[in-house]
């Protein structure tokens, strides 16, 4: 991009990244977008719940920097937000709902990364950037080199170099990272973990403009239904086969390997247990952050996915327009046979078989059931001072049924089958017997299972009672199965 007055002025005036860093409101706006959607690693929020959460940040300041600021209910600050004046949050109805669901911007989540840049850092490293740009540019020039003897010669020495590294081990040199390089390189995959989940944004955002393109023309189109899926199909497969559309596709088939799954997951574990990295407090979530990259991954397949839905509902109006040109050449036989009627004529016309009356019994149809109507008492309420324990309150047991059957999608990610310890394994109990009656439910009612009775699984959960003595209780169980 050229650096000068008239695309510096036009993208000041224009792009919602730079009206974001104008606004009078940005504090606000970027603190919340962040802990909200960017922290967490959320995609797509409900209106509700996020007005309920800006509802008591707008609560805290209030009481501390006083009551006149941010006057307005929350949802008015979403909307406007999500306005195309501001544009930084993108506000839709997801399919077969009628309750609107925010998503971050890919222009919002830049301006709020590039201020995260800002922040004075304790330690910069640079030794392994430079490392990073040799390796680049040596795959670049060996994945270019048409020559095979040059290849194969670029190959031995680089199994030269592993050669003499394994003999220098073997005599008792080891030579270890000190903690700087550790931090350095740590430093600098942090970094680019969060640029990736940045960059997931942009790329559904440009699916989505595809399908939005997609939308305008099957509205307009008045042309033949060959000539317009051509065209469609055709847009599809110019971003599919797009510079960016071919390293997305590389990046999912990599990264939907269960080995590779089970090599980063590894890896991590090993990494974030060294002691100098350990030092630093890394963000607990960077344990899962593959995971948090499948997520994101799954959001823009489901919007390469509303393409097909889009040519599917393309094809259904096309059909039903069909239907009606048949409609259509029904209703002039009739009214030729109409004409016909005064002038019938010599020889048999048409021929009808013989009817049949529709039998229907008095007691097949239901008897009338009187609606109930509640009877609510006309009673003035009075003020009391008794004092109750309000315990019972906060002692409700709520089993999130949807947390567990992700639970189980998240473990069949990796593997063609789970079994029901391993889940408990992987994710203890934390509401004892009645979460695993909520696991049997979802194994008969969602997803597909095997019952082994000749294996039995013991599933152990710690439970504490009235006088506060924790407790282990065991249940045992045929084995069962999860599949995909």
């Amino acid at each position: 991009m050229s650096i000068d007055y008239a695309t510096l002025e036009a993208l000041r005036s224009h792009h919602p990244a730079w009206r974001l860093l104008r606004s009078d409101h940005a504090a606000l706006v970027v603190s919340f977008l962040n802990r909200v959607f960017i922290a967490p690693n959320v995609r797509v929020m409900a209106a509700a719940d996020l007005a309920e959460a800006l509802d008591d940040t707008l609560f805290a300041l209030r009481e501390r920097l006083g009551q006149d600021v941010f006057p307005r209910p929350a949802l008015e600050y979403l909307n406007e937000w999500a306005s195309p004046e501001r544009a930084w949050l993108r506000k839709y109805y997801g399919p077969g709902s009628d309750e609107p669901l925010f998503d971050l911007t890919p222009a919002a989540e830049k301006a709020i990364a590039w201020l995260g840049t800002l922040t004075e850092r304790a330690f910069v490293g640079t030794e392994s950037r430079l490392l990073t740009l040799f390796d680049l540019l040596r795959q670049m020039s060996v994945g270019a080199e048409a020559d095979p003897d040059k290849r194969i010669a670029e190959l031995r020495r680089h199994r030269d170099e592993i050669d003499a590294q394994i003999a220098r081990i073997e005599s008792g040199d080891v030579v270890l990272l000190d903690d700087a390089a550790l931090r350095d390189r740590f430093q600098q995959f942090m970094q680019l973990a969060r640029e990736l989940l940045t960059d997931f944004r942009e790329v559904e955002e440009n699916f989505r403009q595809l399908d939005r393109r997609a939308r305008e023309r099957i509205a307009l189109w008045e042309g033949g239904k060959g000539a317009l899926l051509e065209l469609i199909m055709g847009e599809r497969d110019a971003i599919s086969d797009s510079d960016q559309g071919k390293s997305f596709r590389a990046f999912w088939d990599f990264l939907m390997s269960s080995r590779r799954q089970e090599e980063l997951s590894e890896l991590l574990e090993r990494v974030l247990a060294l002691t100098p990295i350990a030092e630093l407090n890394p963000d607990p979530r960077t344990r899962r952050v593959h995971y948090d990259w499948l997520e994101a991954g799954e959001h823009t397949q489901r919007t390469v996915a509303q393409l097909s839905q889009q040519l599917r509902r393309f094809l259904d109006d096309q059909a039903w327009l069909e239907n009606r040109r048949i409609m259509d050449i029904l209703r002039g036989i009739e009214a030729r046979a109409l004409a016909l009627r005064d002038a019938p004529p010599s020889a048999e016309a048409m021929s009808i078989a013989g009817l049949s009356a529709d039998i229907e019994l008095p007691l097949e149809r239901p008897l009338y059931t009187p609606s109930v109507k509640p009877v609510i008492a006309d009673i003035a309420l009075e003020s009391g001072d008794a004092e109750l324990d309000a315990a019972a309150l906060y002692a409700q047991v709520v089993v999130d049924r949807a947390q567990l059957a992700h639970n189980i999608r998240h473990a069949l990610h990796a593997r063609a089958q789970v079994t029901l310890h391993e889940i408990v394994q992987t994710r203890p109990l934390a509401h004892g017997l009645a979460e695993l009656v909520a696991y049997l439910q979802l194994g008969s009612e969602t997803f597909k299972t095997a019952v082994d009775e000749g294996t039995t699984d013991v599933i152990a959960w710690q439970s504490t009672g009235r006088d506060g003595i924790e407790t282990t209780r065991q249940a045992r169980l045929p084995r069962i199965i999860f599949m995909r």
